[in-house]
């Protein structure tokens, strides 16, 4: 039966077009160490199903259909909100018919451009620009912008470094089209920021906007001694300095050193009068408290809380 597997993926019912009987097949396959994906799909031996192994067990089932939104967000590794690998998986029906195709699978109904959609390991998705217009249009705003942000950035996503995938001028041009959502979506793509480093710096910039604060992003200094040093936000004229930080989502003991001896360096700037430390997990589950304490002190450096 692997002879028949499409890349690893096995339809039912091309085993039984090619003569396996169907009232056995699936006592026979599960004998085999074959893994049910879905209904009427199969992943080979041996092989651990992947989103892509995954993915294609779907549009092997309905080849018009074309992955999208989060799940292209993933195969071009655009780094997501959270991050579920519960979410469902997305498609997109150009053809407008699909409504459902069961737990777990995801069909947005909407046309495809002649542009839109490349080829992947097998795979038909739409490319980054497009993929970021769709998750722009669909929403949330938080995870809409993180996700866009990403994709304008270098980007380390698991253990690969990537360039910058799109440009926000071709998303605006994706989103110019006048399709549903459009307005809302060029109104948050104006909120994107190219030089955010990470969805921790993405959230933390939106908390701050949403609270009146508009710092500079990855504000460029130099120490005494003429080295080059970055710092998350600037508030300028008050040389209030934020940075956002965390073992957690910086991946190594080593680099969370390498970002405290920044830390360091970055005092020593002289547009630095004070500097603040948050971690991620400030960001994502104590936004309020994060807010308050750069308020505080940017009223006790300058009296202005702006």
């Amino acid at each position: 039966m692997r002879a028949l597997a499409d890349r690893g993926v096995l339809l039912t019912s091309r085993a039984v077009k090619a003569g396996w009987p169907r009232r056995s097949l699936s006592r026979a396959l599960r004998a085999e160490g074959w893994t049910q994906l879905r209904h009427g799909a199969w992943a080979e031996p041996g092989c651990e199903p992947d989103l892509f192994t995954h993915l294609r067990a779907v549009q092997l089932g309905v080849p018009r259909l074309v992955v999208s939104h989060g799940s292209a967000a993933a195969l071009w590794r655009i780094e997501l909100l959270g991050g579920d690998r519960r979410a469902p998986l997305d498609f997109i029906d150009p053809q407008l018919g699909v409504h459902r195709l069961g737990k777990g699978v995801r069909v947005h109904r909407m046309p495809l451009g002649g542009g839109d959609v490349v080829e992947r390991r097998g795979l038909r998705l739409t490319t980054p620009t497009r993929t970021c217009a769709d998750l722009l249009r669909r929403g949330p705003r938080d995870s809409a912008i993180v996700a866009v942000d990403s994709a304008l950035a270098y980007r380390r996503v698991g253990r690969v470094r990537r360039a910058p995938l799109v440009r926000q001028v071709k998303i605006a041009r994706a989103l110019g089209r006048g399709s549903r959502g459009s307005v809302r979506a060029l109104d948050w793509l104006r909120l994107t920021d190219p030089l955010a480093g990470s969805p921790a710096e993405t959230v933390a910039r939106l908390r701050m906007y949403d609270a009146g604060l508009h710092p500079e992003s990855q504000a460029e200094l130099r120490t005494p001694d003429g080295s080059r040093r970055v710092v998350d936000f600037l508030f300028r004229a008050a040389g209030l300095a934020v940075e956002i930080e965390g073992y957690a989502y910086h991946g190594t003991r080593e680099a969370h050193r390498r970002d405290i001896d920044r830390f360091n360096q970055l005092l020593r700037c002289p547009e630095i009068r004070s500097l603040l430390r948050f971690s991620a997990e400030d960001v994502f589950r104590r936004p309020a408290y994060m807010v308050t304490e750069i308020r505080a002190t940017l009223v006790s450096l300058t009296g202005d809380s702006t």
